[in-house]
C-alpha cells in the first residue's frame, strides 16, 4: 500500500453519513474536500478536532469547500457523538476500513507501552479537479481547522 501524495488523484469512495445518506467523494466535484481522519468519538483529541472543524464549517462553505469527519465508528457512535456535541460536521464510517488504507492513515500507534494499529490523526485537501491539494500528518488537534481553512483558502489563488 502506497500512500498518496500532493498532485495524485485522490482516491474515489462512497460512505455512508451519520444523517442516512451515502457520500461519494466524485461527487462532490468541483468543490474541494476536506477530509479529516480521526481515531474514536468523543475522545478529547478528536472531540477538540471536531468541535473547531464545526465551528468554523461556514467559512469553509463560504468557500464552496465540503468538509468530513471519517473514523472506523459505526454510524450510531457517530450519530450519538455528533448529537452530545452539536457537530454541524458530518461524520463518515469506514468500519471496513478502505478507505483509511487507501489514504495511507492506518497505521502502527503506541499508547501506554502497547503497540497497537489505528487511524493516524490526518487530514486531506482535496482540490475542486479531484487533486490532493494538501496533507497534515500527526496532526494536533488544537488549531488544525484553521490551518486548513487557511489551506482551502489558497487554492482558488493557485489556479
Amino acid at each position: 500500500m502506497t500512500k498518496p501524495v500532493a498532485g495524485e488523484p485522490a482516491p474515489d469512495f462512497t460512505l455512508p453519513a451519520d444523517d442516512g445518506t451515502a457520500v461519494t467523494l466524485s461527487a462532490m466535484q468541483p468543490s474541494p474536500v476536506v477530509l479529516f481522519f480521526y481515531p474514536k468519538d468523543d475522545t478529547p483529541g478528536c472531540t477538540i478536532e471536531a468541535l473547531e472543524f464545526s465551528a468554523i464549517l461556514s467559512k469553509f462553505k463560504a468557500l464552496d469547500a465540503q468538509v468530513f469527519g471519517i473514523s472506523k465508528d459505526t454510524l450510531a457512535k457517530h450519530e450519538k457523538f455528533r448529537c452530545k456535541h452539536d457537530l454541524a460536521v458530518p461524520l463518515l464510517s469506514d468500519s471496513d476500513n478502505n478507505v483509511c488504507q487507501q489514504y495511507g492513515v492506518w497505521g502502527e500507534k503506541k499508547m501506554f507501552g502497547k503497540t497497537y494499529m489505528g487511524i493516524l490523526r490526518s487530514t486531506v485537501l482535496i482540490d475542486g479537479q479531484g487533486r490532493i491539494a494538501k496533507i497534515w500528518s500527526k496532526v494536533k488537534p488544537a488549531g488544525h481547522a484553521a490551518d486548513v481553512l487557511a489551506a482551502t483558502e489558497t487554492l482558488g489563488k493557485a489556479s
